[in-house]
């Protein structure tokens, strides 16, 4: 057979170029197109679940909150195993599903399950299931401070509320349009707020209740519109804004 292949190879030289040409050019065009990465992903089918508990100690996260969570999941169909870390206002459970559990349907199922055990938790916190990412994925922790001489516009240092209206306003916007980034947690500072402090001789005197008080900030806070005036060929709007811009209205 070997002698049969090595006379063919002689008397057509030509056709045996060309197939040699051919293969080598397949060959290359088929390396190109192997799907080569350095780190492959071989993690195994995982959800993580996140809970924003702020003024919580570890211990109370743990106690109130991972434990209820880890306690809540078993016997989930699929399920392999459940990791947990508890630091100081969060909470973040990894469920482990075994091999071969599609991840959509595992979603689906804790899905159903968090809605079960809201009831158990403390009120205010809300479990949140992680973004679809690899296990191998990096997490990336920063802090955002400013320099003792830096002022801001109103000639006031930069406190924790300021720092915190940077984060949600400029940095994590921007940080969610950069590719690879699936989510961006904001743990610390404190939000602006306007709290209202009634007093209580004026509320009797008044008769006002602390709950009438606190819908009438709620309607007051808001725009509102009165549709429009057609005249001369043209629509005028008709709107009421009442929504709040400052701590002097």
């Amino acid at each position: 057979m070997i002698s049969s292949i090595l006379r063919l190879s002689i008397e057509r030289r030509s056709l045996m170029l060309s197939l040699i040409v051919l293969l080598v050019f397949v060959g290359t065009w088929s390396y190109k197109q192997l799907p080569i990465d350095a780190v492959p992903d071989i993690t195994n089918v995982q959800v993580q679940i996140n809970t924003k508990a702020p003024g919580y100690s570890p211990l109370e996260a743990e106690q109130r909150i991972t434990y209820p969570i880890e306690r809540a999941l078993s016997g989930l169909p699929g399920l392999d195993y459940t990791r947990s870390i508890s630091r100081y206002g969060l909470s973040q459970v990894t469920v482990v599903f075994k091999e071969g559990t599609n991840l959509y349907f595992a979603r689906d199922r804790l899905t159903n399950r968090l809605a079960n055990i809201k009831n158990m938790l403390p009120v205010g916190l809300e479990p949140e299931m992680g973004p679809i990412a690899s296990g191998l994925g990096e997490i990336f922790v920063y802090t955002v401070s400013a320099t003792p001489e830096a002022k801001q516009e109103n000639g006031q240092p930069y406190d924790l509320t300021a720092l915190r209206e940077i984060q949600d306003w400029i940095i994590q916007p921007r940080l969610m349009q950069v590719k690879g980034i699936t989510e961006v947690n904001t743990m610390g500072g404190y939000d602006k707020q306007y709290h209202v402090m009634p007093k209580p001789q004026k509320l009797l005197q008044f008769g006002v209740t602390l709950e009438a008080l606190n819908q009438a900030l709620k309607r007051s806070n808001t725009n509102r519109g009165a549709g429009y005036v057609e005249r001369n060929g043209q629509q005028l709007l008709i709107r009421s804004p009442g929504q709040l811009n400052g701590i002097h209205e």
